[in-house]
């Protein structure tokens, strides 16, 4: 199935504007979310907003925005004053530099869009790719969509370009803001730390070696549960205290073992886990059978 574009904007550096489709580089969140349910008759819940002051439900009409400024002291705002608040949307990511791939770093990295060449850009985008390649440079600048404003980093990736978020440096953390302390390192542990990670080493990394375990787990036991099955719940382990344990010895016994072996890549084709059936068709089927 091929992908839709959701929406469409222009690079932009010096004089030259390069038109392209935007697509969704990842798929939306895949979580399992479970609703809440009255214990007693299983109905579904309903939120709602109580006020604190008067102890009543609040209807969403009579609802306000407001920014606590100091403790239980707000200032409200308005609707069309958070509206003109927004950025307004330019269609246009405006590159400001060419900075070497490796610095920026991946801490920073937000969401991904893939970028395609629109009408008229196949020949500019093609070079822009090919020259950030060559240079091992990408180009960052700045994007405003939604009401907000972001950061933009463009970089090459095999025959095309992606376009990915970045977040602002108030946004992320100083690893300086952690203790870590400085601990010496004898030879003989970093020689058997470099031999048991070059035993587990690979040329390229493979993300379809891992799959979401918790995720299968959850979906046949949800199976299970919708085929009237009971679920069997093993015993928490007792907790203990943190091991102390010998570092070389761990890293021989690591060297000794052998590397379990990854998981096979899912082949084209392939069946998929197909998701839990829902409740509904469970129980037409039940009814079925009683007739």
């Amino acid at each position: 199935m091929a992908a839709r574009s959701i929406g469409s904007l222009s690079i932009s550096f010096g004089l030259v504007s390069i038109p392209v489709k935007l697509y969704s580089a990842t798929e939306a969140s895949r979580a399992i979310s479970f609703n809440l349910l009255h214990k007693t008759d299983g109905s579904r819940l309903k939120q709602q907003y109580i006020c604190q002051k008067e102890d009543v439900v609040v209807p969403r009409e009579e609802m306000v925005k407001g920014y606590e400024f100091a403790k239980d002291q707000y200032v409200i705002f308005t609707p069309e004053e958070l509206k003109a608040l927004e950025e307004v949307g330019t269609q246009t990511a405006d590159i400001t530099e060419f900075v070497p791939i490796e610095s920026v770093d991946p801490v920073y990295f937000d969401k991904a869009y893939y970028l395609a060449p629109d009408k008229g850009g196949a020949k500019p985008y093609a070079l822009l790719t090919k020259a950030l390649r060559e240079t091992n440079r990408c180009a960052v600048g700045r994007w405003a969509a939604r009401g907000k404003q972001y950061i933009v980093m463009i970089r090459p990736v095999e025959d095309g370009l992606v376009m990915q978020q970045l977040l602002y440096s108030t946004e992320v953390r100083s690893i300086k803001d952690i203790d870590i302390p400085k601990t010496d390192v004898k030879d003989a542990e970093l020689q058997l730390a470099r031999q048991l990670i070059e035993q587990q080493a690979s040329d390229t990394f493979d993300p379809s070696a891992y799959k979401d375990d918790v995720r299968e787990r959850i979906e046949a036991a949800i199976q299970k549960k919708v085929e009237g099955q009971e679920i069997a719940v093993a015993e928490a382990p007792p907790e203990g205290g943190a091991q102390v344990i010998d570092l070389m010895e761990a890293l021989r016994a690591s060297l000794e073992k052998r590397p379990a072996a990854k998981a096979a890549p899912a082949e084209a084709g392939a069946e998929k886990r197909k998701p839990p059936k829902r409740a509904e068709s469970a129980r037409g089927e039940k009814k079925a059978g009683k007739k």
